[in-house]
């Protein structure tokens, strides 16, 4: 695989600047205009100082006096011609280096819109550390070599003009000058070969350290609860380490052909000086030709160089856009329809399985793929709450996420109101269904803020009622900005509790016909939480109350559902009624009696950290 991507690095690289150039025609089309303006200021520099020395410095030397006119003529020569090639070095450069930044920005917009089109089921085979990189360093690794691209492609047009120039000036020269430019582009092409696995490495590498750092700071509190940070900071160290060699290599190899690159232009000056005074002896050129071509030798050396900035920069490019269009023809997405439930209509939703099967793909093509649900048939009526209750593993979450469309079945229908959700649009299937997670996600922004999320028509007045339905309002009330107030990241300024019910208010700040708890109420008291379900149930405001589909475990909480769906191994076993169950289902019974017993040890716990006695004589209130 290496190999194969040196032989064809040069030709793939080509092709991702050439997608560049078709995206941003106009931009480039100015940069190259500043930087063909620049390379033929070049060229007519090396005549004008050849000229100057031969028609103004020599005959003045030999008379011993300059004439004003023939230093003034010099003078505004070579301003004019200083003058057009900071014109053309501005315009290269505005032009590249916008060209650059935009496509560098346009890119990660499509890399972040990928990831928000592809499904779940893609996500959880790509470490985020992974998907960080490729929006990040591998974006811009891909459109790097665009800002010396122009330079480059004007360099070309000025090595044409040069060569021309040359023939035109005498035949042995210009040889000379043919010798010395393939082989300058012969060496840079070499090495590109030899840096793309290089280079390909060292991009993949970065997205493993990235991936490594994430996974470290992302979990954070088990690596310090479990005392892990040596062995964490030891696995780190360990990609960090490849990553540096791998970027050592990346610095030897330039440190070996750089030189090479820098001498072939001083040698090929070194070259026309000595075959220029042979011809120069014979006759065949003046002196003014002969600092022409010298001069032009010399400020060649560096625009050459702009070739091989290219060059060199492609495999860098090539891998960075290979990580890049794995993420952008990722296949998988979920299409959404084009039927519209009725906004205007305020009774809840009706949902409904039927006989779906579900299974994960597997992080390897060639693994069988696990199958999770099988034969699962059950309706949430209208205005009506079902719990959904079962031992770890059976499937809870995943009916959760089917039901708000996270994924879809494999086999069978998840239906609203009768309408198969994946013929929804993205804009009806949001305002109906809500869905609060497990673990409760909080920007690091506003209370405010994090209920709204920015869509139109909830105000103050929605928020605040929002935060009564979530028994929210109390310590949203006793912050110290309010609404105003800043949660931090991830909400490290508040409970796991109030987590939960902040989560909870913003999906009920959108007035779902359906909401889907899965378990979002444990960290909050069961006194709490009953209270929650109650208000969903008969909305203080009059409003109607919303289907409601509850992953449950606590007894009060079950006890409140108008049906309950046991589901073990990933299908329904029984339903019926809380007290029905119970009498019936001997593993649901043994279930929830786990489940009390534990929430039973958990609340004897909480009571005894609740108060307690301080040398103060004052006492503790663990919020909750």
């Amino acid at each position: 695989m290496a190999s194969g991507t040196s032989r064809d690095v040069v030709g793939r690289g080509l092709r991702v600047l050439g997608r560049a150039i078709r995206e941003q025609p106009r931009i480039f089309a100015v940069a190259v205009s500043g930087s063909v303006l620049f390379g033929l200021m070049v060229i007519a520099s090396a005549y004008v100082v050849g000229a100057v020395i031969g028609k103004v410095v020599v005959p003045a030397v030999a008379r011993g006096s300059v004439t004003d006119g023939a230093l003034a003529l010099a003078a505004a020569a070579l301003f004019g011609i200083s003058v057009l090639r900071v014109v053309g070095i501005f315009g290269r450069r505005l032009g590249a280096g916008y060209m650059q930044y935009r496509l560098q920005a346009t890119y990660r917009r499509r890399v972040t819109r990928r990831y928000l089109d592809l499904p779940l089921a893609w996500h959880h085979r790509n470490a985020t550390g992974t998907l960080l990189s490729n929006a990040n360093s591998d974006v811009e690794a891909a459109w790097y070599p665009i800002a010396p691209l122009p330079f480059a492609v004007g360099t070309l047009v000025m090595l044409v003009g040069a060569v021309v120039s040359l023939f035109l000036t005498d035949w042995a020269l210009a040889l000379v000058g043919l010798a010395v430019f393939p082989a300058l582009f012969a060496l840079n092409v070499v090495y590109s070969r030899r840096m793309a696995p290089r280079q390909a490495r060292a991009q993949r590498l970065r997205a493993e350290v990235s991936g490594i750092a994430h996974e470290s700071f992302d979990g954070a509190l088990v690596v310090k609860t479990m005392g892990r940070e040596a062995q964490e900071t030891a696995r780190f160290a360990a990609r960090a380490g490849d990553l540096r060699d791998a970027l050592i290599s990346v610095g030897k190899l330039r440190g070996v052909f750089d030189p090479m690159l820098e001498t072939l232009p001083s040698l090929g000056t070194l070259a026309v000086l000595v075959v220029g005074a042979v011809r120069l002896r014979q006759g065949a050129i003046t002196v003014t030709e002969l600092v022409s071509v010298a001069f032009l030798f010399t400020v060649l050396a560096f625009p050459v160089r702009a070739i091989g900035w290219v060059l060199a920069e492609l495999p860098r490019s090539v891998a960075g856009w290979d990580r890049v269009r794995r993420v952008l023809d990722a296949t998988g997405e979920m299409p959404y329809g084009e039927v519209a439930l009725d906004p205007a209509t305020p009774a809840p939703a009706t949902l409904a399985f039927h006989d779906v099967h579900f299974g994960y793909e597997p992080a390897e093509a060639h693994l069988p793929g696990t199958e999770v649900l099988g034969e699962v048939t059950f309706t949430v009526p209208a205005g009506k709450t079902v719990a959904l209750v079962g031992p770890t593993g059976a499937g809870k979450s995943t009916i959760a996420s089917l039901a708000v469309r996270l994924v879809d079945p494999r086999t069978g229908t998840v239906t609203l109101d009768g309408v198969d959700v994946r013929e929804l649009t993205a804009a009806s299937l949001a305002s109906t269904v809500a869905l609060v997670a497990q673990v409760p996600f909080v920007f690091d922004d506003t209370v405010r803020a994090n209920i709204t999320l920015d869509r139109p028509g909830i105000g103050d007045e929605e928020v605040w009622a929002a935060l009564r339905l979530a028994e929210a309002d109390g310590f949203v009330a006793a912050l110290p900005e309010g609404l105003d107030t800043m949660v931090g990241e991830r909400g490290t300024s508040l409970s796991g509790g109030q987590r939960q019910r902040l989560t909870l208010a913003r999906a009920l700040a959108g007035r779902p016909r359906l909401l889907v708890l899965d378990d979002a109420t444990s960290a909050v008291d069961p006194r709490v939480e009953a209270a929650i379900l109650a208000g969903l149930r008969a909305p203080a405001d009059g409003g109607a109350p919303a289907s409601i589909l509850v992953v449950a475990y606590r007894r009060a909480t079950i006890a409140l559902a108008d049906e309950v769906i046991y589901v073990e191994h990933g299908r329904v076993v029984a339903r019926g009624t809380h007290t029905d169950l119970l009498a019936t289902v001997p593993g649901y019974a043994d279930l929830v009696t786990a489940y009390e017993q534990a929430e039973q040890e958990r609340e004897q716990t909480r009571t005894y950290d609740e108060v307690t006695p301080l040398t103060s004589g004052l006492e503790v209130e663990v919020d909750r």
